[in-house]
């Protein structure tokens, strides 16, 4: 099917520029399709994801970083989980999607932050974990969106991506390809009205690494114990990674944040 011209994905500081406007101009309606198109499944792609953070619910003063946060859905699955007394700092460089889910955090540890993932405002150091749904893709440079991870994560932090993915299995590829290419446009159009927002989305996962080669990136990038897993027939992968060094070395930059 062919697309207009802005739904390819583009590169450097026009990927970027790219990203930015789409984001901004659907977050009305993010939620409801994010939903709808997936069939409900993301909710449970969230879960899985927090539960591989390994956040220990029950001790305070842990720091998590969601990047790329959109409407806070992944960090509102950790912030709401029974016992959980950490603080959760929600980054995203599209400003309207921030707003758009403000509603949703009430009185919840979940602090928004308009921020690039390529050039966070935080001190080396400052988080215990790190995770990032659906938004590596979209970044114009992937491994230094790692290398960032890396330097605000503590020695031993942990770093859990989901992304999407090409299913494997030659079957189930050729079902998603339809429906990625021309079923979820259609809709997606229709119901955000936006003309290639949702022509993007099917574009950019084609460009996207596999995830092999997205491990191996990790592993470059100053992670270990690198490993990943296929989600709902592949048609998304798990990543988990550590920053390579000892937990238990001191992370100045926690110090440097404060309390949260």
């Amino acid at each position: 099917m062919a697309t207009a011209p802005e739904a390819r994905p583009h590169e450097g500081k026009a990927r970027e520029r790219q990203v930015q406007t789409i984001f901004s101009e659907i977050a009305p309606r993010y939620d409801l399709l994010n939903h709808v198109l997936s069939l409900n499944i993301d909710r449970r792609w969230r879960r899985q994801a927090v539960n591989r953070l390994e956040v220990p619910v029950d001790e305070p003063g842990v720091r998590v970083l969601d990047a790329c946060a959109g409407t806070f859905d992944l960090a509102l699955e950790l912030a709401d989980r029974p016992g959980f007394r950490g603080t959760v700092i929600a980054s995203d460089f599209a400003r309207p999607m921030l707003v758009e889910g403000r509603e949703k955090l009430a009185q919840r540890p979940v602090h928004p932050v308009c921020g690039d993932t390529l050039q966070l405002p935080f001190p080396d150091g400052t988080f215990h974990r790190a995770m990032v749904a659906f938004g590596v893709r979209n970044l114009a440079d992937v491994e230094a969106g790692f290398r960032e991870f890396a330097r605000i994560l503590r020695p031993g932090g942990r770093l859990v991506i989901l992304e999407f993915t090409t299913p494997p299995n030659r079957v189930m590829r050729g079902l998603y390809l339809f429906y990625f290419h021309r079923v979820l446009p259609l809709v997606g159009r229709m119901v955000s009205g936006h003309p290639w927002a949702y022509s993007y989305l099917p574009e950019s996962v084609k460009e996207f690494p596999g995830p092999d080669p997205l491990a191996d990136l990790l592993r470059v990038s100053g992670f270990s114990a690198v490993q990943w897993n296929y989600l709902t027939a592949g048609i998304a992968a798990l990543h988990v990674a550590e920053k390579a060094g000892d937990e238990n070395e001191a992370a100045t930059g926690l110090e440097a944040m404060g309390s949260a």
